[in-house]
């Protein structure tokens, strides 16, 4: 239970630092619903959201009334629709649609799992569902879409990643009008999780239980406000109050997500510590960086300072709660981070460096806006370097970036709300076509052999 103290604590944490519960996500299988028709199937799937996620909004409302707590978002997340509708992966987009209609309806966020699971290799049937993506990302409002191309286990499949390149750059064109917002609903990752609150990447994991309650927190805004009162503090001590901070923000995090789960008859998952930012002022991973002593992110020690918040995180974290999960990390998408939006406008960041700050952090590059006219092979090989960092080093990789249609480099995209807004940055100039085009699969390392 929280003591007198705690709670007068949390109460500041959330009036004046922007303490927030980032999302209670509900993961729901789908494995049930399969019938022997595609619009059978579409429809099981529509009544099982509707019935299990029913009560989700109203009680995390209620919740959040109750202890005081802002919490931005409900989601839900369910079994890789490509695994529900492999009998008819052509007619995929009408569970697509018929999910997007539900979460619509009970007033879900986002919701994510239109996402197929081809690491070691692509059934002929997730060939059929992979290019159905732009379509159903173009067509939806909600809907959230994720591909895992890699593993530390089993290596990289260079041939999804070669077409993963062409999906994105297709959802995309597809979404010209909003300056390509289907793919900020689009990740291509490397060793996902089964029980990731976030979006775009959630998805509901086969070995989950039937409906489970899965909490994402989040306080940036937090843990810079306690670094400010120790200006002069060596490292050791910087991280010693971030592992503190993260201590009283999961705290929060662990109360919510088990009284929700309690409430809505699902069984707690799990709480994500990752501190996931906002475009709002004070509420910035970036800002976090430059309180421990950079001039800007993205200068020489970004990566070490990084790396010491991300440890430090989660030890904090985990001593909070029973179960800890997800990606847990510091998360560091361009447009959803003032921080990094300032940083990157004044040109003091690029994807290089991004890369570079994704070895040690969650999740990879992330919400970054890049010129229209990019080849798909360049998007295929920014796929493939995360990937194989993801392998090499054993912790979830992705990409999500918008080619921006019609935009070039110094233009601006703009998604609004968490979304955000964000400069469209350079590409190198190479060309990886051959590379990309040879296709295969990547083996995987020498440690993968552990068991």
């Amino acid at each position: 239970m929280f003591g007198k103290n705690e709670v007068l604590e949390t109460v500041e944490m959330v009036e004046k630092e922007h303490l927030n519960i980032r999302t209670v996500t509900m993961g729901i299988s789908l494995l049930s619903c399969i019938r022997g028709t595609a619009e059978e199937t579409a429809d099981a799937v529509y009544g099982c959201i509707m019935r299990r996620a029913e009560a989700l909004v109203p009680t995390v409302n209620a919740l959040s009334r109750e202890y005081g707590i802002p919490i931005v978002n409900k989601r839900v997340s369910v079994t890789p629709v490509s695994l529900v509708t492999a009998p008819f992966p052509e007619k995929s987009p009408l569970v697509g649609r018929a999910l997007d209609r539900a979460a619509r309806e009970l007033g879900i966020d986002f919701l994510g799992g239109y996402s197929a699971l081809v690491h070691k290799g692509t059934a002929d049937y997730e060939k059929i569902f992979l290019t159905t993506i732009p379509e159903v990302l173009a067509e939806t409002e909600r809907l959230c879409s994720s591909v895992n191309v890699g593993s530390s286990r089993s290596g990289i499949n260079m041939d999804a990643i070669r077409l993963m390149g062409e999906i994105v750059k297709e959802t995309a064109e597809r979404t010209a009008d909003r300056d390509g917002l289907g793919c900020c609903k689009l990740v291509v990752f490397c060793n996902a999780v089964e029980d990731n609150p976030f979006m775009a990447g959630a998805f509901h994991g086969i070995g989950e239980a039937d409906t489970v309650v899965n909490v994402g927190v989040s306080g940036p805004g937090v843990v810079q406000h306690a670094l400010s009162f120790a200006p002069e503090a060596d490292l050791t001590a910087a991280a010693e109050i971030i592992k503190r901070t993260a201590f009283k923000i999961t705290r929060a995090g662990q109360l919510i997500a088990k009284e929700a789960a309690k409430r809505l008859g699902a069984r707690f998952g799990i709480v994500d510590l990752s501190l996931a930012p906002t475009p709002a002022r004070g509420d910035s991973v970036a800002r976090i960086l430059e309180e421990l002593g950079l001039s800007a992110v993205g200068c020489h020690g970004t990566t070490a300072a990084l790396a010491m918040l991300n440890d430090a995180v989660k030890k904090g974290g985990v001593m909070a709660s029973s179960s800890v999960g997800g990606l847990s990390g510091a998360f560091i998408p361009v447009s959803e981070d003032i921080g990094m939006i300032e940083s990157a406008e004044a040109g003091n960041i690029s994807i290089e460096k991004l890369e570079a700050m994704t070895c040690v952090c969650s999740v990879g590059l992330d919400m970054i806006a890049i010129p229209g006219d990019t080849p798909a092979s360049t998007i295929s090989a920014m796929i493939a370097d995360e990937a194989a960092i993801g392998m090499i080093n054993n912790k979830t990789t992705a990409v999500r970036v918008i080619p921006a249609p019609g935009k070039k480099v110094g233009d601006e995209v703009r998604f609004g709300g968490l979304l955000g807004r964000a400069p469209v940055l350079p590409v190198h100039g190479g060309d990886a076509s051959r590379f990309i085009g040879r296709g295969g699969l990547i083996p995987a390392p020498i440690h993968s052999f552990k068991n």
